[in-house]
């Protein structure tokens, strides 16, 4: 049967019937798996059974977590991580090598940029950055790197909620053989789903809407079952595993996420809404609003817009951190994606350490206000907000 996302975000990857008749995936908490006698141990290493022999190469739960996974996002295979960090490390040094090139688009997470401009030249591999949704520029760097051998971006992209254009990327991946590398933590498989539209790995931070409780870290990469195979083989080599207690708390953040998707998406909108029209909100981005340059790609290629609201408001760097002080139900912190509303300032809580020219060149503004809109009541969320601004 062809199930709705729902349904397979409730019952995807489970067994029938399992261990001891338990209705949820019961915890393995072993690091060693043992063989019976020699002739078992034979038979796994010559590949005639399928089991499993060290934690690091695989668990019971997890396996669970990889086949949900796999079904949500409509891949070939998939392998998580213990975070988003790590996903995106060993995607990265798993498909690359020395001498290798890499695009990654500008707006894309600190620590993603990072990586590729301090770390991954350690191994020989270089990085040019292009404007996100400059793809006249992407094709100029690729006609001069032919050495390209990723292209990474994020969709949307943190905090401006860029979007990216699908149709295009897929174009220049047919035309210059790139893989392309899709961040879709802010959209979700229920969302957005990239590998259909043309991507070749998708990666999420788990510790986000995935997880959904603020609970756990993780990550997972997702894809052709070649590429996913490599990034594997690279993560078990460097052990940056998904422990079985995180995999459990992952597979129980799953089973509602289509459901809490539902509240996001309707929960983001209306608190979009309302900020656009409040006097004390100089521009809101939301790609669910038709005031964002993205709005037309976001139709286009998601079915929900996600939780996510940034907001510039019509303040100092005093009265914006007044306003954030104020707020009583956003609770003042990073992340985002989990149950509980939550609420950043990126220029003190990310960029506090760059110099003021450099945050004006990413557009991390002293006013820049990053909202994680929770499954609360919209109508709590929005008064919370009104009485904050009213204070400015």
């Amino acid at each position: 049967m062809n199930f709705g996302i729902s349904t397979r975000a409730v019952h995807a990857g489970e067994p029938d019937r399992q261990y001891m008749d338990s209705i949820t995936t019961p915890i393995v908490m072993t690091s060693s798996y043992t063989f019976a006698s020699m002739d078992d141990v034979i038979d796994y290493i010559t590949g005639k059974v399928d089991r499993f022999e060290y934690g690091r190469y695989g668990n019971p739960t997890t396996a669970v977590v990889i086949k949900k996974l796999r079904e949500l996002e409509g891949a070939e295979d998939a392998e998580v991580f213990d975070s988003g960090m790590t996903a995106i490390s060993c995607t990265l040094l798993g498909l690359l090598q020395e001498n290798d090139h890499l695009i990654i688009t500008d707006d894309a997470y600190k620590k993603t940029m990072l990586f590729c401009e301090k770390v991954l030249p350690r191994f020989g591999i270089r990085s040019s950055v292009v404007k996100m949704g400059d793809y006249d520029q992407m094709a100029q760097v690729l006609q001069t790197h032919p050495e390209t051998k990723v292209v990474l971006s994020e969709s949307p992209t943190n905090p401006y909620l860029n979007i990216a254009d699908m149709d295009t990327l897929r174009a220049l991946k047919e035309q210059y053989g790139f893989i392309l590398v899709v961040d879709a933590t802010f959209a979700t498989p229920v969302n957005q789903r990239p590998l259909a539209q043309g991507a070749d790995v998708v990666v999420h931070s788990a510790t986000k809407y995935l997880g959904g409780h603020n609970d756990l870290l993780g990550g997972a990469a997702l894809g052709k079952k070649e590429l996913v195979d490599r990034i594997r083989d690279y993560r078990n080599t460097t052990g940056g595993i998904m422990d079985p207690m995180t995999s459990y708390l992952l597979l129980r953040g799953l089973k509602t996420l289509a459901i809490r998707m539902e509240r996001h998406n309707l929960n983001g909108f209306l608190v979009a809404q309302f900020l656009e029209r409040h006097p004390r909100v100089r521009r809101v981005y939301y790609p669910g609003l038709p005031s964002h340059h993205n709005h037309a790609l976001a139709r286009k290629y998601m079915s929900g817009f996600g939780g996510v609201v940034t907001v510039e408001l019509n303040a100092n760097l005093e009265q914006t951190k007044r306003f954030l002080s104020a707020l009583r139900l956003f609770k003042i912190g990073p992340s985002f994606g989990g149950v509980e509303a939550l609420v950043t300032h990126p220029m003190t809580i990310s960029y506090y350490d760059y110099p003021p020219e450099e945050r004006r060149r990413l557009g991390i503004l002293d006013e820049l206000v990053r909202l994680s809109v929770g499954i609360e009541d919209s109508e709590d969320l929005i008064e919370d907000l009104s009485q904050a601004l009213a204070k400015i």
